[in-house]
């Protein structure tokens, strides 16, 4: 039973040392001494019981001795699986067995040096991947090498500072000139989901907080549209999510322009018009595809490509809309950073007002 400085009982395998820091250690069932130091007892407690319970309950021999295909399937099993947004956790499985299990998935963990993982970017980069590719593939080999680190596997992670992410030359986003967007607003008149496409080009949000749009979060009598939620699709089980926003910034109301106000009077008008519109999943939501269902992104990308050539114009995305208005923003006089403030951070209308924005598609 350790000790701490003025003689208090800590607890089995807990003690403290003079200069202050907690150490806890245990020998495991393979009869080595693991052994940890800490500035808080609480933390001390936590990584101890933590350490027991999985050297106990452990289903593989998570040592240097592993491979990392072995620790990247314990890694997501039992550290990961339960901790993280799904999004997050597919990201790291698409990242491993697309770009680093093939290079590194056979070699032990603790071999693994900072020029393997620099060789798994460059492959990249010759491929011709692009920077956010590369940069997630650098996350999820730093966050699983961190982890090992953290619980004792290995000594550092060999993901350091030297490696770095090939640049890449900058890329202009896509943005609809003013011709581009009437051509594409036109043609796309007659589809189905051309309120979802305007709408966008009037508020600037995303397609997953478009399909998280609920009737609840619309203030007609103030024109403020609330965003409180997004809602992704989920490919590999065939199913939508609802999720929290990623960030505090995220939770934020918009100004209601007096084309979106029209938009969502419109699609209100023909819910009335429905007698059934009640009794489906997601019936609170407002945009919804002909057969009372939300549209992933993969469905959102067929129809605009079809209208693009239709009308003329370069394929574009659904975050080309969103980029299209922040660009209608600046062109009407908004300072960049109002620009950015009003798509990640909660304002007033009257802000939106007082800094001149009249979206072109406002003008008749």
């Amino acid at each position: 039973m350790g000790k701490d400085l003025k003689g208090k009982e800590l607890g089995v395998g807990i003690s403290q040392r003079k200069d202050g820091l907690y150490t806890a250690r245990f020998t495991g069932k393979n009869g080595k001494r693991k052994q940890k130091y800490f500035k808080k007892l609480q933390e001390c407690r936590k990584w101890i019981a933590d350490a027991q319970f999985e050297d106990e309950h452990g289903d593989i021999n998570v040592s240097g001795d592993m491979t990392v295909d072995a620790w990247f399937d314990y890694w997501i099993e039992n550290i990961k699986g339960k901790t993280v947004r799904w999004n997050t956790l597919s990201s790291y499985k698409g990242r491993y067995e697309k770009n680093i299990k093939d290079v590194i998935g056979n070699m032990l963990i603790k071999d693994v040096k900072p020029m393997h993982c620099q060789n798994i970017l460059n492959i990249m980069d010759n491929n011709g991947y692009a920077g956010g590719s590369m940069e997630r593939t650098k996350i999820t080999m730093s966050c699983m090498f961190s982890d090992a680190c953290e619980n004792g596997f290995i000594p550092i992670n060999p993901v350091s500072k030297s490696v770095k992410c090939p640049k890449k030359e900058n890329v202009n986003t896509r943005v609809l000139t003013l011709k581009e967007q009437k051509k594409f607003l036109a043609t796309a008149r007659s589809s189905v989901n051309y309120y979802h496409f305007l709408f966008i080009l009037q508020t600037g949000v995303r397609s997953s907080e478009l399909r998280g749009l609920k009737w609840s979060d619309i203030d007609f009598e103030n024109r403020i549209i609330h965003i409180q939620r997004n809602v992704t699709y989920d490919s590999n089980n065939n199913k939508f999510i609802v999720g929290e926003l990623k960030t505090n910034s995220g939770y934020r109301d918009i100004p209601m322009t007096g084309i979106a106000s029209e938009i969502l009077a419109n699609i209100k008008r023909n819910i009335a018009d429905k007698t059934n519109m009640l009794s489906f999943e997601f019936a609170d939501h407002i945009f919804l595809n002909s057969n009372n269902k939300l549209i992933p992104n993969s469905n959102y990308d067929s129809y605009l490509e079809k209208i693009c050539n239709k009308a003329g114009i370069e394929k574009i995305s659904m975050h080309t809309l969103r980029h299209t208005f922040a660009a209608r923003c600046i062109e009407s006089g908004m300072k960049p950073k109002t620009v950015q403030k009003l798509l990640e951070a909660s304002w007033t209308r009257q802000h939106f007002y007082d800094n001149g924005f009249v979206c072109s598609c406002d003008r008749r």
